[in-house]
């Protein structure tokens, strides 16, 4: 079950966030930010890009008042970036989710050259 929670806006909106296994590897964790006009809008704009397994219970994780900012000011709503693992280093940027569903590019393979016959034409002689 992925930790998370959420943080209801003076204007009635509300931001969830959670953190969840990464996609292409399942071994870093991703945080996720969606912003929406209540929870179960927020988890259904998820289900709907494929994370199907999606559920919010407790408010464990809400969302820190740096992440709220980040996703209102965000056009689509839908941000993600890895879990902080409290190190040293500089934190990470926010990215928009399609960058995350992205997968890996696949090489499209070339077209099969046409053979022509000996004699130049692909119509049969009559």
């Amino acid at each position: 079950m992925a930790a998370g929670g959420f943080c209801k806006l003076p204007n009635g909106t509300v931001v969830v966030a959670l953190n969840l296994p990464h996609v292409a590897d399942g071994t870093t964790g991703v945080r996720v930010l969606v912003h929406a006009q209540n929870r179960a809008r927020a988890l259904t704009r998820l289900r709907n890009l494929g994370l199907r397994a999606i559920y919010l219970r407790g408010n464990a994780a809400p969302p820190t008042p740096d992440e709220i900012t980040a996703v209102l000011h965000h056009p689509d709503g839908l941000i993600w970036r890895t879990t902080p693992d409290n190190s040293v280093t500089a934190p990470e940027l926010w990215h928009p989710i399609r960058a995350l569903l992205r997968g890996p590019a696949v090489p499209v393979p070339p077209k099969a050259a046409v053979v022509q016959p000996a004699g130049g034409s692909l119509a049969a002689n009559s």
